[in-house]
């Protein structure tokens, strides 16, 4: 999709004009909360115990994914007006989040551009096979696609990978990608400098102790969201001939219900069918853009309803639905 599909005609594209008090505010009430806990599980750390420290990773880690939210929104260019002021607070935060933005963008649009296409899976998303390409992988290949898509390599390996190794060395990446690799060497190199400073300041045990299960913690919360809002059984994959982009958003992207306190603490990014249609949507519009629209084909999910996409792995093309894993006799010898 398009960074932005909304038109002049489109009911969603009064929801695209950024609010600067509505972002400072979120801002306000994200980073320096952080910052203060952060600081907290630190002292914690030395004269309260560890177990204060991951008492306090939960609420840290909480505002940890909301500050992650907020530079996705940037790379979008969609939390402030200026376009400049997304780049430099989405570079700032990604400093922070450990994602250096520029190359995180390009990946995460791709996402959008591609998403639901079968023909298209390239980057950006949960690597997704269909039955037929499953049946016929050699034995070693479909034991690799399982342990990568369960739950526990999924929501505990998976964090450390993307946070820790590969957005510090994206192997893979084209060298063409000149920006992108730029973003990915001043967030190293900036991110060796602070760690410097604060290891020397507080001692590299502190900095480890405590910023690490921060980053696991919402590096799971992060994936689970991510994985609900895309792999749920009645979702939307097709080929690049009937793929369809409107029908990409609305039934391939879940509109993931949340109770108010988790809509908060994850910036109303569960409203993803309305975040596909319209990217330039900034995320504290969206609940109201949900509210003013009646739309068709949206694939609603409560959190009881989301725990059973933990069953779905493949996309069945014949039945038009994602599925589980076969059993052993149904696996090819």
């Amino acid at each position: 999709m398009p960074e932005s599909s909304s038109t002049p005609s489109d009911p969603l594209a009064r929801f695209t004009r950024a609010s600067l008090p509505r972002a400072t505010w979120q801002l306000a009430n994200t980073l320096p909360p952080f910052l203060a806990l952060w600081g907290a599980m630190a002292w914690a750390y030395h004269s309260r115990g560890y177990v204060w420290v991951l008492l306090l990773a939960l609420p840290a880690a909480a505002l940890y994914l909301r500050l992650f939210i907020i530079q996705h929104d940037c790379s979008h260019g969609s939390f402030f007006r200026s376009a400049r002021a997304n780049r430099w607070l989405g570079a700032i935060l990604g400093v922070i989040t450990l994602f250096p933005f520029a190359y995180w963008k390009k990946t995460h649009n791709t996402h959008h551009a591609t998403s639901g296409n079968l023909d298209k899976r390239v980057l950006g998303d949960i690597r997704t096979l269909t039955v037929r390409e499953y049946a016929t992988r050699p034995a070693w290949l479909r034991f690799c696609y399982r342990f990568y898509r369960s739950m526990p390599v999924m929501l505990g390996l998976g964090p450390f990978f993307q946070f820790v190794v590969k957005h510090r060395l994206p192997i893979g990446m084209p060298w063409s990608w000149k920006k992108e690799w730029r973003s990915v060497a001043v967030t190293n190199l900036v991110l060796l400098s602070v760690g410097a400073l604060l290891g020397a300041w507080l001692g590299w045990s502190t900095l480890f102790a405590v910023h690490l299960p921060v980053v696991l913690i919402a590096g799971a919360l992060g994936v689970w969201l991510f994985y609900v809002q895309h792999s749920f059984e009645n979702g939307y994959w097709a080929r690049s001939e009937p793929w369809n982009a409107r029908r990409a958003a609305l039934e391939g992207s879940s509109f993931y219900d949340l109770p108010i306190v988790l809509r908060w603490i994850t910036c109303n990014i569960g409203y993803h069918h309305i975040h596909h249609l319209s990217p330039r949507i900034p995320n504290y519009h969206l609940r109201a853009a949900h509210e003013a629209t009646v739309l068709d084909g949206v694939r609603r999910l409560d959190l009881r309803a989301s725990l059973a996409c933990a069953r779905m792995k493949l996309w069945d093309e014949d039945l038009g639905r994602m599925v589980g894993f076969p059993g052993r006799a149904t696996q090819p010898r």
